[in-house]
């Protein structure tokens, strides 16, 4: 889910809730309004019935004449009175049945009120002299659950209309709102190893985004350095530290190469040669990891068919180790050639891919190692299997840590380079390593890599 659609989301929700409690807000106190008002209307009934009917005087006929006269009459109204006992209780037989919590409130309050089923009832209680009584009055109100049930309705449409209105408005405003970080992803984009010295706009404020994009241009000022720092030691250790080294192999040859030099001073300048030729090439080695770990430039970048690439890295590391059984197995190999491309640079991906070959053949002390090419959803896949020493299952997560090697390969000479530098090769192609390994059983690695289109 992107950001975008999480922020239309969260205001649309928000929105929402506020709509829902809006809409409960005025249907509620729309509600208590209406039965309020009818319940006072009921009161003032009560009041005029109770005048009539239980306090009679010679202004009675009057207020009979003025409320058939001018009151209006109520849908289904009803008076009643009721004569309490002496002792202040309730008969036991009532003119109409309700619930007694509403006689009691009576009773209790002087006043009472009670609905149901659309039928309102208003109770008062009321003396003449020793005697009690208690008046109610019964109506319905038919029109005012018309007007509830037409403002629900008026409120459902409504909240409906407000809730499109709302997704138009959060569309809107999660435009607007991420638009600025889309030019920062779009900028971002741009700005690949070739071209650090690139910035992005800065813009006058003092908001977040002002303040991520001032910190990203300042993370670039910083990639840039040590970028060029790494740059520099690059390009001059390559000849600054093979110019001392080939003399030293010259001069060592040399001395070698005379015939009256002691056995023992032959013996050590064969050793000072051994070392030397170990330096040159850890030293080849690191140069080439370092330039493949920050390098993105795609130099003679081109399209590389990888079953001709393995038939050159398996000849390469038959000339290496003539003793090596590779074998490789073509069942699942595309029949489209098309299927078998990818883009990178030839002579790195050769060097990755002789690392793991080799590695196989010495570690399984060169016996059968096999070799299968896949092709599924774009990527190619390349397997080298072999039944070695295999890796202690701790270890495996280190075997791309530079000069690291595993416990069970003190026999075997290496240097813990092999793999980081594969590894970087792999990502510079957007690739990827997985490795399967069980100690004395064999190891299994498989390198994807993205197929041409």
């Amino acid at each position: 889910m992107t950001f975008k659609t999480k922020v239309t989301l969260l205001f649309f929700s928000m929105a929402a809730a506020g709509l829902v409690v809006l809409n409960a807000a005025i249907f509620y106190f729309v509600s208590q309004f209406n039965f309020e008002d009818f319940f006072k209307r009921l009161e003032a009934r009560v009041n005029i019935s109770a005048e009539l009917r239980v306090s009679p005087d010679e202004r009675s006929a009057v207020t009979k004449e003025v409320r058939n006269k001018y009151l209006e009459k109520l849908e289904d109204e009803k008076d009643y009175l009721i004569k309490l006992e002496p002792d202040g209780s309730l008969p036991e037989t009532k003119p109409l049945q309700l619930p007694d919590v509403f006689f009691n409130a009576i009773l209790k309050n002087n006043r009472a009120r009670h609905v149901e089923d659309n039928r309102f009832y208003c109770g008062g209680l009321f003396k003449k002299g020793n005697e009690k009584y208690i008046v109610i009055v019964g109506a319905s109100d038919p029109y005012g659950y018309k007007e509830i049930e037409e403002l629900r309705k008026i409120l459902i449409i409504g909240f409906i209309i407000s809730l499109a209105l709302v997704y138009v408005i959060a569309q809107l405003f999660s435009y607007y709102t991420i638009n600025p970080l889309r030019n920062m992803i779009k900028g971002v984009r741009n700005i690949t190893a070739n071209n650090l010295h690139m910035r992005l706009e800065e813009k006058k404020g003092k908001d977040e985004i002002s303040e991520l994009t001032q910190t990203f241009n300042n993370m670039l000022i910083r990639l840039e350095t040590a970028f060029e720092t790494q740059n520099n030691f690059v390009s001059n250790a390559s000849h600054e530290l093979r110019t001392p080294l080939t003399i030293i192999t010259s001069e060592t040859e040399l001395l070698l190469a005379r015939k009256d030099l002691p056995e023992a001073a032959r013996l050590s300048a064969t050793n000072i040669l051994n070392e030397a030729e170990k330096l040159k090439h850890i030293l080849t080695s690191l140069l080439g990891l370092a330039q493949t770990g920050f390098d993105g430039k795609k130099q003679n970048w081109q399209k590389i068919r990888i079953d001709e690439l393995l038939w050159q890295v398996i000849d390469h590391a038959k000339k290496i180790a003539p003793e090596s059984q590779i074998q490789v197995n073509a069942e699942q190999m595309p029949e489209d050639e098309n299927r078998l491309y990818t883009e990178g640079n030839v002579n790195l991906l050769q060097l990755a891919l002789s690392n793991i070959v080799l590695n196989a053949c010495k570690y399984s002390n060169y016996a059968e190692v096999s070799i299968s090419i896949t092709e599924r959803n774009n990527w190619i896949s390349v397997t080298v299997a072999d039944k070695g020493i295999g890796i202690p299952a701790g270890e495996q997560q280190f075997i791309f840590d530079p000069f690291f090697r595993a416990s069970n390969t003190n026999k075997f000479e290496g240097y813990g380079i092999g793999l980081p530098l594969t590894l970087n090769i792999i990502r510079l192609h957007k690739g990827s390593i997985g490795i399967s390994s069980e100690e004395n059983m064999g190891t299994e690695i498989q390198i994807m890599l993205p197929r041409a289109r």
